[in-house]
């Protein structure tokens, strides 16, 4: 499994994240939608943690800054 997610994606993804956590525990958004969310948030932290989005690959999207070597 090789990285697809720069530091950038990374954060902003923890940050929805942070922000749907926020507004479920004081009660803005509930019920289905809001578990629906959790389950999102949960996701992208997931995919932040190990730097890899499933999705970007049959996208072929790369957001990772890799150093290529010189040949």
């Amino acid at each position: 499994m090789r990285k697809n997610m720069g530091s950038s994606d990374r954060a902003i993804r923890v940050l929805v994240a942070t922000v749907i956590a926020v507004l479920y525990y004081n009660h803005t958004i509930t019920g289905t939608l809001g578990i629906v969310l959790l389950v999102f948030a949960g996701v992208f932290v997931l995919t932040s943690l190990v730097s890899f989005c499933p999705l970007y690959v049959p996208f072929r999207i790369n957001t990772c800054n890799v150093k290529k070597g010189i040949k």
